[in-house]
């Protein structure tokens, strides 16, 4: 392999890279738009995005004023789908709006069909319930971010991801 194809293969945008830059960015304006109506921290209290990451003070409050934390965390959320649309742009066959409207088909063959195999099933399903517990524990607590729950649903998700990234490795 010459450099300049070496290097050319470094630059290539990555489907799974763009599509999980994507999804994380769609999460963050999700919880940023939580946080601005409700509160994400629980209800009736707000995060303060930027004392959550640097855990210097206390990351919540009851005061729902907007602030620069949730445009910060929202133009964070725009920025990866804008990354993510773009590399699917130039890598996936029909653009990000093909990708994006070929999802639902792709997520319900991925958990109900062995077609591609049972490990790619297993991968489906693990992301699915990382995602579900995730979703349905938020919305029965009323908040959008615990430590706790990320850790569960994170283990699920990421052993769901990389079952699905090496079965598609050894194909």
């Amino acid at each position: 392999m010459s450099e300049s194809e070496w290097m050319s293969s470094l630059m290539r945008p990555s489907k799974t890279l763009s599509a999980a830059l994507a999804l994380l960015g769609t999460w963050a304006v999700f919880l940023t738009i939580v946080n601005l109506v409700i509160g994400a921290y629980s209800e009736g209290k707000k995060v303060l995005w930027i004392d959550f990451f640097s855990g210097t003070r206390d990351p919540s409050t009851t005061e729902m004023a907007f602030v620069m934390d949730d445009a910060l965390f929202g133009l964070v959320g725009l920025l990866l789908i804008g990354l993510g649309a773009r590399g699917l742009n130039k890598i996936h066959d029909s653009g990000f709006i093909g990708w994006l409207t070929e999802l639902p088909t792709c997520i319900t063959e991925s958990l109900l069909s062995s077609e591609r195999g049972g490990t790619k099933m297993i991968s489906g399903w693990l992301v699915a319930i990382g995602v579900l517990f995730y979703v349905i524990w938020s919305a029965m607590e009323n908040t959008w971010v615990d430590p706790g729950v990320y850790s569960v649903a994170a283990v699920l998700v990421s052993f769901g991801v990389g079952l699905g990234l090496l079965e598609e490795a050894e194909n």
